[in-house]
């Protein structure tokens, strides 16, 4: 995907759970879809918001950690 001109390159591979990075870019719907369909397609499960920061649109995406807490009812007998 290319913004402003210049060519979004994510390093899919280095992102690690519990940690976050910001996009800046006017079109935050449009780059918002290509992480969320790139992030699927990498089988990694992220958040992905619109947001203003420091005056600056963009999108923040949030790696969430791989680990889930086990359920304390589980069906096992």
């Amino acid at each position: 995907m290319m913004i402003l001109g210049l060519p979004l390159l994510i390093e899919w591979h280095k992102f690690q759970p519990g940690t976050s990075f910001f996009v800046p870019c006017i079109d935050r719907r449009g780059v918002q879809r290509f992480i969320t369909h790139e992030s699927k397609r990498h089988g990694l499960d992220v958040v992905v918001k619109q947001v203003i920061e420091n005056n600056v649109y963009g999108v923040r995406v949030w790696r969430k950690s791989g680990i889930l807490p086990a359920h304390s009812a589980s069906s096992e007998a």
